[in-house]
């Protein structure tokens, strides 16, 4: 293992104790709705849950060193006690009983306003409002006695849908308001005369463009991101302007719908590119203070304010988690690295972090005309600030600014005792789409990086950013999308996170592909190894992050002035080796990919009718089942064993597939509840087999 000496963390009792108790900067949680949850159903020794609905009002002071980080809030208003407000929705799932839960707090980091970890950890159920019994699928999260907690952080969001949003307050200059460039690109996928400056992704409000934006702002549009942009004449676009409007039971949004309007429609595949001038900036970074905020107070607070109390009036939560998915996972790595771990009083907010898929991104969370859920992708998107140096977690330097700096670098040369656990988790479409291999080698791809003692590295083999439905189907892609299934190792590596924080039992090893092993290797088919499979065209692309130069002021003060940026060249990107059959190699497999009917992969390309073909269908992986017989795949030319080669019966493959099982079981990368149900749900693959019946 590539790890460097412990940071030897202080317990949690010891930093309690030797700060004064103040409150945490949430001066209000305002109750809408308490009811019990899942019909008051109880889930084993925890028992019933309870749902909890309501508004944080938070003040934060603009001048204290913990929010120094956060662009633009010394331009917000501030009240009589000259302090910023603002407000998120939050939304609690606890045990009706604080005390029979096992004192931990799991944090989701919502994606786009929308609740995952439920449906993500309970296999099922879930939902943007859960309230009954289907919604708490299997109860996992639950019999654990986790109390479950989001708030809104986005502050660019539409109402509806039970989206969590963030009133975030706008910044003023001098008494005016700040104008700047803003850059909206979208590609469009479907057919449309509109679409929204936020891109297809709806649900979103964007920036107002000026009436001298509006009258000179420039819209190009481009086959390729690397192609010449054709300017569209003016005269052939104008922008329609949606009202914001007011929410009851929740937190108003901030920023109004503003869609583009062209002549003729928009071309499939296309890169369209408004570049203007807007105004109005929202302090965005106040969306990790909202986090930071309420989970401190719910940790600490001991007025009748904090639901988290048990019958003596005292918190009951001693230790707390932090989860987020892609965007919400790059949240987390962008929080620790602004080094927001601390609320104003100097106390620890998380002890586990799990960025999920985050790949080697931070975001455009934190920054003026900031819009935080945009992303990078090989086709779309590319140019904006979220594939950004540092990727690493311990120190290396930018071959291009020659800075040296890492994601824990501000919290260790803040406070060590401030560190929390992490656990990295990734799939393989993060190689292919979000720059994965960077979270773990050098800038340029030359060497592994040393990985500090108290993070741990996960690639699920064989996946996709999101596992595909089984049966799987094929999207806007040529294959067919890859089902490959990595949540349950995640609840395997949920409950030893919790036990790493809780009484220091060192989790499972890292596992992820290097290339002093041989597993992590460039990106082209010699490389790879992945073998000439008929009829699939193997990618002749790949997501290179570039270093951007966006203007002198977007590092001190997260100002923008250079739109488009310019690029100061690409870091190297690696990917994970192909086996024989195609699957990846030095990575945590899922069992099915372990034990395979199939070839499964991090990447796909896009068809032909959705336009851009060729390029990667971004997140998206395939899926090639094995031929199944020797005659099948001889006819075919296929170079992979069939599956009657593979498995001299249907039992033999039940034996492997049991076996391997038992192993993850064994090293701690599934709970033995997980490979039992796996186990009996392999005779769907029965008809696989010519030979079953043997």
């Amino acid at each position: 293992m590539l790890h460097r000496p412990s940071l030897r963390l202080l317990p949690l009792l010891t930093l309690f104790l030797a700060v004064q108790p103040v409150q945490a900067e949430l001066r209000s949680l305002e109750i809408i709705k308490r009811e019990p949850f899942a019909g008051g159903m109880a889930f084993g020794e925890v028992g019933p849950y309870e749902k909890i609905v309501a508004i944080g009002k938070f003040a934060v002071d603009p001048k204290h060193t913990r929010n120094s980080a956060i662009i633009d809030l010394a331009l917000a208003p501030t009240n009589g006690d000259g302090k910023v407000e603002f407000e998120a929705d939050v939304f609690i799932l606890m045990p009706k009983d604080p005390a029979k839960g096992n004192r931990a707090l799991l944090y989701e980091v919502n994606n786009r306003g929308n609740k995952n970890m439920v449906r993500f950890f309970n296999q099922g159920g879930g939902g943007n409002d859960p309230t009954n019994a289907a919604d708490a699928g299997d109860g996992f999260l639950m019999r654990r006695g986790y109390t479950l907690v989001w708030c809104g952080w986005i502050g660019e969001l539409l109402p509806g849908g039970n989206r969590m949003l963030l009133k975030a307050p706008v910044a003023i200059e001098k008494g005016k308001p700040i104008t700047g460039p803003v850059r909206y690109e979208f590609v469009p996928d479907q057919a449309a005369e509109s679409i929204s400056l936020a891109g297809p992704r709806g649900n979103h409000g964007s920036y107002s463009p000026t009436k001298t934006g509006e009258a000179e702002g420039t819209l190009t549009w481009r086959k390729l991101e690397g192609d010449e942009r054709i300017p569209i004449p003016r005269a052939q676009w104008s922008l329609e302007r949606s009202p914001v409007g007011k929410v009851e039971n929740g937190v108003g949004p901030t920023l109004p719908e503003i869609k583009l309007r062209l002549s003729g429609g928009f071309r499939l595949g296309y890169i369209y590119e408004l570049i203007c001038e807007a105004e109005g900036p929202i302090v965005q970074g106040l969306g990790y203070a909202a986090v930071r905020d309420l989970v401190s107070f719910l940790r600490y607070d001991t007025s009748a304010k904090n639901p988290c109390r048990n019958a003596e009036g005292q918190p009951v939560i001693t230790r707390a988690h932090a989860f987020g998915i892609s965007q919400s996972g790059r949240f987390l790595r962008n929080y620790l690295y602004l080094g927001f771990n601390a609320d104003e009083a100097n106390r620890k907010v998380f002890d586990g972090l799990i960025p999920h898929v985050a790949g080697g991104g931070l975001g455009f969370f934190n920054h003026r005309f900031a819009q935080p859920t945009r992303h990078n992708a090989q086709h779309e998107a590319h140019l904006y600030p979220i594939d950004y140096f540092p990727f690493t977690y311990g120190e290396t330097t930018d071959p291009f600014t020659k800075k040296t700096d890492g994601i824990l670098r501000r919290t260790l040369s803040d406070n060590a005792k401030l560190m929390p656990k992490v656990m990295h988790t990734q799939s393989s479409s993060e190689y292919w789409n979000r720059s994965g291999s960077l979270v773990h080698t050098t800038p340029l791809g030359t060497k592994d990086v040393d990985i500090p003692d108290e993070v741990r590295i996960y690639t699920f083999g064989g996946t996709q950013h999101g596992p595909a439905a089984d049966p799987p189907g094929r999207g806007n892609a040529d294959n067919l999308l890859n089902p490959g299934d990595f949540r349950p190792q995640m609840r395997a590596l949920l409950d030893a996170l919790d036990l790493w924080v809780k009484d220091g039992t060192a989790p499972p090893p890292s596992v992820y592909p290097r290339i002093e092993q041989g597993t992590l290797v460039h990106w082209r088919q010699p490389s790879t190894g992945f073998p000439a499979l008929p009829g699939v065209r193997y990618p002749e692309v790949i997501q290179r992050p570039p270093s951007l130069d966006f203007g002198p002021d977007f590092d001190s003060k997260g100002i923008i002035s250079n739109e488009p940026p310019k690029s100061r060249g690409e870091f190297t990107v690696l990917v994970p080796k192909s086996g024989p059959d195609g699957n990846d190699l030095g990575c945590l497999s899922p069992i099915e990919v372990a034990v395979p009917v199939a070839t499964h992969t991090g990447w796909n390309l896009r068809r032909r009718d959705v336009g851009a073909e060729g390029q990667l269908a971004a997140l998206m992986g395939s899926y090639f089942p094995l031929p199944k017989t020797k005659a099948e795949r001889q006819k075919s030319g296929d170079p992979r064993d069939s599956i009657e080669e593979r498995y001299a019966s249907f039992d033999e493959y039940q034996k492997r597939f049991a076996a391997a099982c038992e192993d993850q079981v064994k090293r701690r990368y599934l709970l033995k509840e997980d490979a039992d149900r796996f186990i009996k749900s392999r005779d769907k693959y029965r008809d696989l087999f010519p030979n079953a019946n043997k």
